[in-house]
């Protein structure tokens, strides 16, 4: 398949995504500010705290979940349909042995630590513990659900897997409408109707996939040599996703153990906030993710390169966009859209928008090095590095520091892991390093040094107002895309943009 055609096919993908992304984020900020004032901040905080404990547990599926997607993806690349029938039916038996050994997990080391070591007020733990039991059994459907989701991605049916998103965000509006008007324990009564959605969207999964692709009929299928080959770079997978996941559920529990329920809050409102804005750029990392591992497959390394650039570019320029206006005026945005603003969430979304602009260029990078299949010590060294966000926030809280420590530390981790990934993976797929450092970091650096200035300052001018920030947000765009175009994308990567525009002006011609 051509370059063009690649080119046409990413960019047809990327506008379904951003209809999706659109359509999920305006659901989603909705849902966030009436979940938070029906729960109120304590039972909010609750919530995510405590399905923040079950996500520890499900770094088993974020391994195998990789590993899923990676040799659905690559099999698809070579085009062997034999060895893409097996892949899928041993990834539904490792990722049903999985779901079932989370369980038995959470359900005994979870719980005991819920109830003993977890800051929870005690006219509020019989809800902690329901809360508990349903965050399991939607862990559990995820788990199953991955082969499926995977699937769908690595064929790139966009089309599909953005109306199965919106589907899933109007059941949980449809949840959010009924939580209002019921009398019972809302935290208990929000998270078993959070799980019956769930079951409406597995069933979802399970019958379009069964319809339309060969390899999901197959069922499950014992596969030794597979089984192991999977699991092997699964294994090293976990110990990356493990770090990931243990350093941002680790601060979660730090903030627990020394402030309470309400700074977990306003992690809550942080970590969402910033969930939203990364949206805005996965719809285009998802439509080039496949297209990566393929060109690997096929051996083609320059094409590959080329996307890794395109990503990386992209990524951080979306994101951009969007977060400038947002760090800037972040306070008044909160107060209009929560009205209650836990104390510390202003400060916790800027340092989280930071670091979602480092995370942005590492994710091509990341998905780069996993197509390899050879991550061994790529994985020990990222996820040691990232550990280490948890022990030196414990020490910098121990030292009486606010909060905000914790987020600096993790900031500053993160800029150090993109070095050091930068350096690892340059061997893995002979990625040029002065060209990824002149084409990507020179290139976003100078975007993110000369674009904030005027509307820096603007927002110092002019009096607080929603005109205010109206004119933060143009000025942000104008600024970021003019600099951004003319200083940063070469010739092809004009071309690629230019075709987008033209494409979505077609679609809505």
């Amino acid at each position: 398949m051509s370059d063009t055609t690649n080119s046409k096919r990413i960019a047809k993908n990327t506008l379904v995504l951003y209809i999706q992304m659109f359509v999920s984020m305006l659901i989603g900020l909705y849902i966030s500010r009436v979940v938070l004032n029906v729960l109120g901040v304590e039972d909010f905080g609750l919530y995510n705290v405590i399905g923040g404990v079950v996500a520890m547990f499900g770094v088993l599926n974020s391994a195998m979940a990789s590993s899923t997607s990676r040799f659905i993806t690559f099999e698809l690349g070579r085009g062997n349909n034999d060895r893409l029938k097996s892949v899928f039916s041993v990834s539904l038996l490792i990722h049903l042995l999985i779901a079932l050994l989370i369980c038995v997990l959470a359900e005994t080391v979870g719980l005991w630590f819920l109830k003993t070591r977890m800051q929870i007020p005690p006219l509020r733990m019989q809800a902690a513990v329901w809360v508990f039991h349903f965050s399991i059994i939607s862990a559990f459907i995820s788990i199953i659900n991955v082969p499926y989701s995977a699937v769908i991605i690595a064929h790139e049916k966009m089309g599909v897997f953005a109306y199965f998103s919106i589907l899933d965000m109007v059941l949980k509006l449809v949840v959010v409408f009924l939580l209002q008007s019921v009398d019972f324990d809302k935290l208990k009564i929000y998270a078993m109707m959070l799980v019956i959605a769930q079951v409406i969207m597995q069933i979802i999964y399970w019958g379009y996939c069964f319809r339309k692709f060969d390899e999901a009929r197959g069922g499950i299928k014992w596969n030794k040599p597979l089984f192991k080959e999977m699991a092997s770079f699964a294994g090293w997978s976990m110990f990356g996703d493990s770090a990931f996941l243990l350093f941002t559920q680790g601060i979660n529990i730090l903030l627990n153990i020394f402030f309470g329920a309400t700074v977990n809050a306003a992690r809550g409102i942080a970590v969402q906030v910033q969930g939203v804005i990364s949206r805005f750029i996965s719809g285009f990392q998802t439509a080039l993710n496949p297209q990566i591992t393929k060109s690997y497959a096929a051996n083609d390394l320059t094409y590959m390169h080329k996307l890794i650039y395109v990503s990386s570019k992209y990524s951080f320029f979306l994101l951009l966009l969007l977060s400038l206006p947002v760090f800037l005026d972040i306070e008044n945005l909160l107060i209009w859209w929560l009205k209650i603003v836990p104390e510390h969430t202003v400060n916790f979304v800027r340092v989280m928008l930071l670091i979602s602009l480092v995370d942005s260029l590492a994710n091509p990078l990341v998905f780069a090095a996993k197509a390899t299949g050879r991550i061994k010590v790529y994985q020990s060294i990222l996820g040691s590095l990232l550990l280490l966000v948890v022990p030196l926030g414990y020490v910098a809280l121990k030292f009486g520091l606010p909060p905000e420590s914790v987020f600096i530390v993790h900031l500053v981790i993160v800029i150090i892991g993109q070095i050091v990934r930068v350096w690892l993976i340059r061997n893995m797929i002979e990625l040029p390093l002065k060209e990824y450092l002149v084409q990507v970091v020179y290139k976003c650096f100078i975007v993110l040094l000369i674009s904030p200035i005027v509307p820096f300052i603007l927002y110092h001018l002019l009096d607080e107002s929603i005109y205010r920030f109206i004119v933060i947000v143009f000025t942000s765009c104008i600024s970021i895309l003019t600099i951004g175009y003319v200083l940063a994308l070469d010739k092809s990567e004009k071309l690629f943009l230019i075709d987008s525009v033209k494409l979505i002006a077609k679609k809505y011609k």
